[in-house]
């Protein structure tokens, strides 16, 4: 019989992760284990991650949650485990353990190695275009991490803005596009909710003469009627983001997408309820012209593995997908995944790392 554990980590941040709810310091992620006895060394990982103030099952009592979990699982003696079905036996209401034990599943499913799609990324032989990320800060420490993203090489930048006053932004903007013209780099730029609805006209179309790529969530989610008027006039592409979190009931998804109607959405399987549920809405953006990427949520090594080798079997690897945060960690399991000139690449000689 298949058998479920838990272990946890206390992630430690490089520098403190700023962010529209505060500056982090430290991340928890478990680390959900399925083995069985008549299998020696056989093991299937997956990482639940919640995000203080952002992912619907974060609370002082998901250690608990996640203990009680694996108790119950293992009374109902299961022999053998799909993804899917992994998926079915956790609620909605729970996307990060979701994620976590469809993953588990997965990697059980393909023999415990970590891979969980065959393709040219998990075979070391492509990688996958991925955006720089730039945190909120002071100008000066953005100035910094844009500086060194640029020199690391990355074709996309991704800054997030909203957290210090808009007039210091707009000349970090500028700033960059005295350096690179939008031939040589892309712009992304993630407002997380912070433009009021009254300003965000203004601010789009002063956004707008940097040729920025897309925007993201540019006020705050919740408002569908409102969002959908910023899409249909806004001069910069609008991704949605948290606008997706918590919707799990049948039928709307398909109302909000059609409603709204965004030029992207972002995908964040550790917030949607993970791999199956992600590519729900990617099915239902092809069939509305919606463009989509997917991006980790400061997951470790083992959770963003996971994104990444979905996002290399379903996703156009040279569009740049959001998974480098793995490195803003002072304490982040050792594995293969590896950044090379703004390209995320597993290298099969790299081992992994301990989860203790």
């Amino acid at each position: 019989m298949l058998h479920l554990s838990y272990s946890k980590r206390i992630l430690r941040f490089n520098f403190p992760a700023r962010t529209s709810r505060g500056a982090l310091t430290e991340h928890y992620a478990y680390y959900l284990r399925l083995t069985d006895t008549t299998q020696p060394g056989r093991q299937g990982v997956g990482e639940a991650a919640p995000l203080a103030g952002l992912s619907p099952d974060y609370s002082p009592g998901t250690e608990a949650q996640i203990a009680a979990f694996c108790q119950q699982f293992n009374q109902q003696q299961h022999a053998a485990l799909s993804p899917d079905a992994a998926a079915a036996l956790v609620p909605a209401e729970l996307p990060a353990l979701r994620f976590a034990l469809e993953t588990a599943a997965l990697d059980w499913q393909q023999g415990g190695r970590r891979l969980l799609y065959d393709s040219a990324f998990s075979q070391g032989e492509a990688g996958i275009s991925i955006n720089g990320l730039v945190w909120m800060g002071d100008a000066e420490f953005m100035r910094e991490q844009i500086q060194k993203k640029l020199a690391e090489g990355y074709s996309c930048l991704k800054l997030k803005i909203g957290g210090i006053d808009f007039a210091t932004e707009l000349r970090l903007l500028t700033e960059i596009r005295a350096v690179a013209g939008p031939e040589q780099l892309t712009l992304r730029v993630d407002a997380n909710g912070a433009f009021a609805l009254a300003e965000a006209p203004q601010k789009l179309e002063q956004l707008a003469r940097f040729d920025l790529h897309s925007i993201e969530q540019p006020i705050r989610a919740g408002q569908w009627e409102a969002m959908a008027a910023v899409c249909r006039t806004s001069p910069v592409p609008v991704a949605l983001d948290e606008e997706l979190i918590g919707v799990t009931e049948a039928g709307q998804a398909e109302a909000l997408l059609d409603h709204i109607r965004p030029a992207y959405i972002i995908l964040k399987p550790t917030l949607l309820g993970g791999l199956a549920a992600s590519r729900h809405w990617i099915d239902l953006a092809q069939a509305r012209g919606i463009g989509w990427w997917l991006t980790s949520a400061l997951e470790s090594n083992v959770g963003l593995n996971a994104i990444s080798q979905f996002a290399a079997r379903f996703a156009t690897t040279d569009f740049p997908q959001g998974l480098g945060t793995g490195q803003l960690y002072t304490n982040n399991i050792e594995s293969p995944l590896t950044i090379r000139r703004g390209q995320l690449h597993y290298e099969q000689n790299r081992a992994w790392g301990d989860l203790e």
